[in-house]
């Protein structure tokens, strides 16, 4: 970043400017690789090589790499490597097929052969030097887990099968093209949908994740197609100067106003000759181009809801990082091509200050999914009512909140900052401060009260007495109003819904009848059991009387 874009990002934008400086100079990384030498590798020769590969070749995922935990960073640095030196002999526009699609589908076996190289790439590939090199890179895989290198050897191996069907197809005069939605779904799946599961089988092997883990293969495929889709998108304007084309014909051909995907660059002009800058233009193709873009990007978005899904998984930091990086920022990257035109003439990025912001951000699941909430935001006000896919974006979006809402509830907050107005808030805050009110209150309460059994220990003796004959009290009391309110509900029902007297009443007389009796004959003797021997006596006599009484009263 030159002086001028740290001064405009000062100015603009202070909270991406202060990420920055909290980025480089307070963070500290998950773990770091060079501290942990005997499992990074750091301290083989030919491992450091193999890390200095990583950095030529990736510049976003190289950092988050490095900070993996364990033996895990080096095994996904290998993985990387092999994967990237497979994409650059299929990117290699200078191989023949007849040379390219039998190298491609014999990769995997080459990282059984030690000392393999390849030095018959264009002179212009970027990443030549990984494949001249090569050799390196097996004898680190070899030194993997029997695990970790049949999950690396079978992913390379139906990768590479993948690529070498696509060239095939493309082998002809107008190029590869994708007919349908389908074959853009597989291909993806191919280059990138089978790096998701390799990673899951990776995070499991090395005993970092679940194997429930693993086992995710569509929510692994979904990680994938969501970064290799936005990433499509975004280096349009540099796939068509090198006659690449991956748009599905079934999405920029379908109203027959573009013959090849090229011409959809017929769509947009130039606001002013030079600027660089881009509009769509005011003609049928300038429409169906914005209609086009529009269409794709909502395809990569459908994918948005089953990332997060896979992000719940994830238990250790150091994985979770390493897998939310790139999707937060891929989320933005989204937002950032939504109706901009100038995506179909050059390559359009986030800032980088924005970048590191996000990073800084996606460190949880709930700030995850409230970036992708507050980015499914941005895009919804920049959809156009006229857009013939309006609905369908406002669903998807719509999916988006509603999952992260039904996951994060966006009352329950860490922090008391709310910009955004819920009334659940309001409620939620009201309950939370009547509560506080009253844990103070009792709290203040429970200090009085030691500070007075402290200073007047017979006081408080004599308080607890009170408090005790008080509740007796009004125990005994209780009991004798249940027992009085039963007898007159009795009574009321008796009287009420029957004839003749009510039998509490006939045993009442009977039982003070059979006690007369008892106490004129003396029955009643000095010891306990005898008294309750003639208790039982007086009682059962009485039920006896009623009982006679009642069953008369019903036979007449």
């Amino acid at each position: 970043m030159g002086v001028g874009t740290w001064v405009k990002t000062a100015i603009f934008y202070p909270d991406e400017f202060r990420a920055i400086f909290a980025y480089t100079i307070w963070r500290d990384p998950v773990h770091d690789f060079k501290r942990n030498p005997a499992e990074s590798g750091y301290d083989r020769e030919r491992m450091r090589q193999c890390w200095q590969f990583l950095d030529m070749t990736s510049r976003s995922f190289a950092a988050v790499i490095k900070e993996l935990k364990g033996e895990l960073c080096r095994v996904i640095c290998i993985f990387y490597l092999v994967l990237r030196a497979l994409d650059t002999v299929e990117d290699d526009m200078t191989l023949p097929p007849k040379k390219k699609i039998p190298l491609l589908i014999d990769f995997h076996k080459k990282l059984y052969e030690p000392g393999w190289t390849f030095s018959e790439s264009g002179p212009n590939e970027k990443d030549r030097q990984l494949l001249v090199q090569f050799d390196k890179v097996i004898d680190e895989y070899q030194l993997l887990s029997e695990g970790c290198k049949a999950v690396i050897s079978d992913i390379c191996a139906r990768m590479g099968a993948g690529m070498a069907s696509y060239i095939e197809l493309g082998d002809s005069p107008v190029g590869l093209t994708m007919q349908s939605w389908t074959d853009y779904d597989l291909y993806c799946h191919f280059v990138a949908g089978l790096v998701g599961e390799g990673l899951s089988g990776l995070f499991a092997q090395t005993g970092i994740e679940s194997p429930m883990v693993a086992a995710q293969l569509s929510l692994s495929n979904h990680m994938g197609l969501f970064l290799q889709k936005t990433n499509i998108i975004r280096d349009y304007a540099e796939d068509v100067n090198e006659s690449r084309s991956f748009w599905p014909k079934e999405c920029w051909g379908a109203n027959g106003i573009f013959k090849h995907e090229n011409e959809v660059q017929l769509g947009v002009v130039e606001t002013k000759k030079g600027s660089g800058k881009y509009k769509w233009a005011d003609t049928p193709e300038g429409k169906e181009a914005r209609v086009i873009m529009s269409t794709i990007l909502l395809d990569a978005l459908s994918h948005a809801v089953h990332v997060l899904e896979y992000m719940l998984l994830l238990h250790d930091q150091s994985v979770f990082n390493f897998c939310a990086t790139p999707q937060v920022m891929a989320i933005a990257t989204l937002e950032l091509m939504l109706d901009n035109p100038d995506v179909l003439k050059k390559n359009v990025k986030i800032r980088k200050s924005l970048a590191v912001s996000l990073i800084l951000r996606a460190v949880n699941p709930r700030d995850v999914a409230y970036t992708f909430v507050e980015y499914a935001r941005f895009m919804h006000k920049k959809i156009r009512a006229d857009d013939p896919n309006y609905v369908r974006w406002c669903v998807e979006l719509g999916r988006i909140e509603a999952w992260a809402e039904g996951k994060f509830p966006s009352y329950v907050r860490t922090s008391k900052k709310q910009d955004i107005f819920d009334v659940r808030v309001a409620m939620y805050e009201k309950w939370a401060a009547s509560r506080a009110e009253k844990v103070e209150h009792y709290q203040v309460e429970n200090s009085l009260r030691r500070k007075l059994e402290i200073a007047n220990p017979a006081a408080t003796r004599s308080e607890t007495k009170m408090i005790m004959l008080i509740t007796f009290g009004v125990t005994i009391f209780m009991m004798f109003f249940l027992v009085i309110f039963g007898v007159l509900s009795w009574f009321v029902f008796w009287y009420t819904f029957a004839e003749g007297t009510d039998p509490l009443t006939l045993f009442v007389r009977a039982l003070w009848k059979v006690a007369s009796e008892t106490l004129k004959t003396h029955r009643f003797n000095t010891g306990f059991w005898d008294q309750w021997g003639t208790l039982k006596y007086v009682f059962n006599e009485a039920g006896d009387i009623v009982s006679y009484q009642m069953q008369n009263r019903v036979s007449s």
